[in-house]
């Protein structure tokens, strides 16, 4: 959603774009159709995807450094970890005046084992060298890679996310999550958005999800997304004994409606760049509870805007929820809108990405 709406926004203040695009996990959504709405074309690149293939990603490579030498960008600004991989070694290959990459968060902690953990921290720190700009959409994020030694302080820009969050703030349709589920109107809903892969750690939300239903026997629960575990997680749900408390929902494209049936949005992740499900709950005025993790804190100010707990402690995240519900806060959800309206715009996103393509460029010679 960042990327397509910046891609957009640059195309109106006269770049001329174009984006890039892999193919997405079997029982992952697309923003095609958001693509389609704001006048982007996304060009797909055969071979493109999550996983670690040398051989289809040196094919890649190739593809990508082709459309480059065609193309002759002034400029490539990459996202993802193998987009970014690849890309960046494009474009060096390329001889691209000006290379970029966004760090919406991280796979150099809490996803692989030592080794592999060890191999992609060298691959970065490497890749930095070759890149005139990092960005971290957030300071934690920023610390984080300073910390893991993928670059410098200098080297690394903070520049948050900017999302389309209006219709977010207007009021919200309801209905969309509830009637499938059969929730009744006057009962609590909790929901958590995002994909269904152990990162996201849902089992902590269905085990919180359980301690809940003790304190607070008419809540029901939403899973919004999907993803390799869900089979597991609904067995997991069974296996708690949830049964229709809780629905899995699975990927939904427009998303103000599922805000409108939420009264708590949850995030339990074990680690996180900015989380844009987030991001989202606070311009829609939802209250929030999230684990302590990556660039949570700073976008709920430490605690300020929506309430931060341990990663991985259901009875934790059980207590802060129940707490929620009781205890909405208003006055704190409507501040919270007002900060996001303001910190995730994409006028703001535009005029800081802008502002630092012309300064890099400014320095940069032809290709």
């Amino acid at each position: 959603m960042h990327v397509i709406v910046l891609t957009a926004g640059l195309a109106e203040r006269g770049y001329e774009t174009r984006l890039l695009v892999g193919h997405e996990g079997e029982r992952e959504g697309d923003l095609h159709d958001l693509a389609q709405k704001s006048g982007v074309r996304c060009i797909r690149v055969e071979g493109l995807g999550r996983e670690v293939r040398p051989w289809s990603d040196l094919l890649v490579l190739g593809r990508l450094y082709r459309v480059m030498r065609e193309f002759r960008p002034t400029v490539v600004h990459t996202h993802t970890a193998k987009a970014g991989f690849v890309g960046r070694v494009a474009a060096r290959l390329a001889r691209v005046p000006v290379v970029v990459h966004t760090f919406h968060g991280h796979v150099l902690r809490g996803y692989f084992g030592p080794l592999k953990t060890a191999l992609y921290r060298g691959l970065e720190r490497l890749l930095a060298r070759w890149s005139d700009v990092l960005i971290a959409v957030s300071d934690a994020v920023k610390q984080d890679l300073v910390t893991l030694g993928v670059a410098g302080a200098d080297k690394i820009r903070v520049i948050p996310l900017g999302l389309p969050l209006e219709r977010l703030a207007e009021p919200l349709p309801r209905g969309s999550l509830r009637t499938p589920a059969r929730v009744p109107d006057e009962a609590p809903l909790i929901g958590i958005v995002g994909r269904l892969v152990p990162i996201k750690d849902i089992r902590t939300f269905l085990e919180a999800a359980a301690l809940v239903r003790r304190e607070t026997p008419g809540a029901f629960f939403a899973i919004v997304g999907d993803g390799e575990l869900r089979a597991e997680l609904e067995a997991h749900a069974a296996t708690l004994g949830l049964g229709e408390a809780v629905h899995f929902h699975g990927w939904r494209g427009d998303m103000a409606p599922v805000y409108g049936d939420l009264d708590v949005v949850v995030n339990c992740s074990q680690n996180e760049g900015t989380p844009v499900a987030l991001i989202e709950a606070l311009a829609a005025g939802r209250p929030v509870v999230a684990t302590r993790v990556g660039g949570t804190p700073d976008l709920l100010g430490d605690g300020a805007r929506g309430t931060l707990v341990p990663p991985g402690d259901p009875r934790a995240l059980a207590e802060a929820i129940v707490a929620t519900l009781r205890c909405p806060m208003p006055e704190r959800a409507a501040a919270a809108r007002q900060y996001v309206l303001a910190r995730h715009s994409v006028t703001r996103l535009l005029s800081d990405v802008d502002g630092l393509y012309r300064e890099l460029l400014s320095g940069a010679s032809p290709a």
